[in-house]
């Protein structure tokens, strides 16, 4: 085990008991919704007004939920223009929906006045030609109008999503289009109490997702068996919206990490990792990997490359704390050269680096040695982030660890608890 996982790190909490479960009742609250919801709305109108923004459009999944605190159905992700929310100074946001969904954001969602529940001008993204043209025209239009109702008409509105449509459009109704995306990241990056109390529980799910991998894992599964077992599993959790991926890769696949499942069939003293990648708790995401041996004990060569794996991630979250940057976290990392023998950084993008969760799998701060070391970034309170490392032997074996931790303003707070100081060894013969 490396040696800094044996020094007591003062600064490191891993959280153990204090998660007293996934719901709340009458008589036990355990998260403050309409703080959590006038938090989001806060912090997103603070720092719009800091970018100098009269207004901002928000059109990709986690913004707009960020502002409005409605759910975006899996249907109509990542379809910037089916549905989008704008934010006018102090006023509360306008939802645009879709037709007469509308009706039922009146009936759950009682926060958002029924005046500013309006029908979208939908339109998919990347569409083209003279349909599309018409629906972006009638939804800049809307735009305008909302824009003069909220007194804000004629100054700087701020857009995380723009196409080639759109910008024609605005640039016709003479609205002055700017760069929003950075202040809702801003805003995402920082989580109050109850963000936090929700990572929890997204971590504690995960815990339990990686204790069943633990069970059903067996020589002769495949695994697209273990990724739909453990697809099962969590969405037999309540409050589970989503889940992007379930990453199970084993043997040859581990390294270089093909960040996929296949139907291969786990043979007896593979090396199978598992990334819980953004399964989703009331739209709080994931991110988790840990690292098994199946049928067999591992070799001393692969408890080796673990060993070296875990120095290097713990290395890393020995240097996070309030105040610091993630310069000094990325330094903490071997070069991609020194590592595996790259010439460039971007090679081992995904090998040796860190990220946000939130609402976003990737929210603020993003940490790599491919920018963080000349574009550093200040770790504030409040933010939640994963750290992950890998090594391996290529077409052989490969491990990944993560952990997905909270910053507090004397600790760092771990909140993935399934164990971690060793290759987990199922099934042994």
């Amino acid at each position: 085990m490396p040696t800094t996982i044996g020094r007591g790190i003062s600064n490191i909490m891993r959280h153990g008991t204090a998660n007293f479960g996934i719901t709340g009742t009458d008589w036990q609250e355990k998260i403050n919704w309409d703080r959590l919801r006038t938090y989001r709305l806060e912090s997103a109108r603070a720092r719009m007004k800091a970018h100098g923004l009269g207004a901002m459009l928000c059109m990709y999944d986690e913004n707009c939920r960020y502002i409005t605190s409605t759910l975006t159905p899996g249907w109509n992700r990542l379809k910037p223009g089916l549905r989008y929310a704008l934010l006018c100074g102090d006023a509360a946001p306008v939802l645009f929906e879709q037709g007469d969904i509308g009706a039922q954001i009146a009936r759950h969602s009682p926060w958002i006045p029924e005046e500013n529940i309006r029908y979208s001008y939908a339109w998919i993204k990347g569409a083209a030609g003279g349909a599309s043209e018409q629906q972006v025209t009638k939804f800049t239009n809307a735009i305008v109008e909302e824009m003069k109702r909220f007194g804000v008409a004629g100054e700087k509105l701020g857009v995380d999503f723009i196409d080639i449509n759109m910008i024609g459009a605005f640039e016709k109704a003479g609205i002055e289009w700017v760069d929003g995306m950075s202040a809702m990241m801003e805003a995402r990056s920082i989580k109050n109490v109850d963000e936090q109390e929700c990572m929890r529980i997204v971590a504690a799910i995960g815990d339990a997702a990686h204790w069943e991998t633990m069970k059903f894992l067996k020589p002769g599964r495949t695994e697209n068996q273990v990724t739909a077992h453990i697809m099962e599993f969590l969405f037999n959790i309540p409050g589970m919206e989503d889940v992007e991926d379930v990453i199970v890769s084993s043997g040859p696949n581990t390294w270089p990490n093909w960040r996929n499942f296949t139907d291969r069939i786990i043979q007896p003293g593979d090396i199978v990792f598992m990334d819980l990648a953004a399964l989703t708790w009331n739209g709080y995401k994931s991110c988790y990997y840990r690292t098994y041996c199946v049928g067999k004990e591992p070799t001393q060569e692969m408890n080796d490359t673990y060993e070296q794996a875990l120095g290097w991630l713990y290395d890393s979250i020995e240097a996070v704390k309030v105040g610091t940057t993630t310069k000094e976290i990325a330094s903490k990392w071997p070069s991609a050269k020194e590592a595996w023998g790259y010439e460039e950084e971007d090679q081992a993008a995904a090998n040796l680096w860190g990220h946000g969760l939130g609402l976003a799998q990737y929210d603020p701060p993003v940490i790599s040695r491919i920018w963080s070391l000349d574009h550093p970034i200040e770790i504030k309170e409040g933010m939640v982030f994963a750290l992950e490392t890998q090594h391996g032997k290529t077409y052989q074996y490969g491990v990944r660890i993560e952990e997905m931790l909270i910053v507090h303003n004397d600790e760092v707070e771990i909140i993935s608890n399934f164990p971690v100081e060793k290759i987990t060894v199922v099934d042994p013969m």
